[in-house]
């Protein structure tokens, strides 16, 4: 074959340091934007970037020459320095360490839009804590209860 051909789609999700409520409704919107744009310069796609106060949720399709543990650095970097400069210029504002990235098949992938989209109306009855542990359970990721949420 002369030529590589992939499609990889990745739900990553993510928190604000100590899962603090930063992320308020009038900059939101411009935050997911930007994330959209770091992954475009990065020759990554974002399909949909959304969340809450305290987390975020992007599908992502990614090239083949990134590692998911590159998207997440860039994504998580450069929104964090942005997020800085814009909004929180005499305090520092960070995401939490750790990340979930799970893969996404193609025919899954309008399931998962429609889920980052209704995350408002999603957790006024769920809190982070009940839907991280639905999505590890979902993907039959092995985790020890006492590191997931340092």
């Amino acid at each position: 074959m002369a030529n590589s051909y992939t499609k990889i789609y990745i739900h990553f999700v993510f928190c604000t340091k100590y899962r603090e409520p930063l992320i308020r409704p009038e900059f939101e919107l411009r935050i997911w934007k930007y994330i959209g744009g770091i992954a475009r310069s990065n020759n990554m796609n974002a399909l949909r970037v959304g969340g809450v106060a305290d987390h975020i949720h992007a599908l992502i399709s990614i090239p083949s020459t990134i590692t998911i543990a590159k998207a997440i650095q860039l994504i998580k970097g450069g929104s964090s320095k942005w997020i800085n400069d814009h909004f929180f210029e005499h305090r520092s504002f960070r995401w939490q360490k750790g990340y979930g990235a799970f893969s996404v098949s193609e025919s899954g992938v309008p399931s998962v839009i429609r889920y980052i989209a209704n995350q408002k109306k999603h957790h006024k009855t769920k809190t982070f804590k009940r839907e991280y542990r639905a999505l590890l359970e979902k993907y039959n990721v092995d985790y020890d209860e006492r590191y997931v949420f340092d």
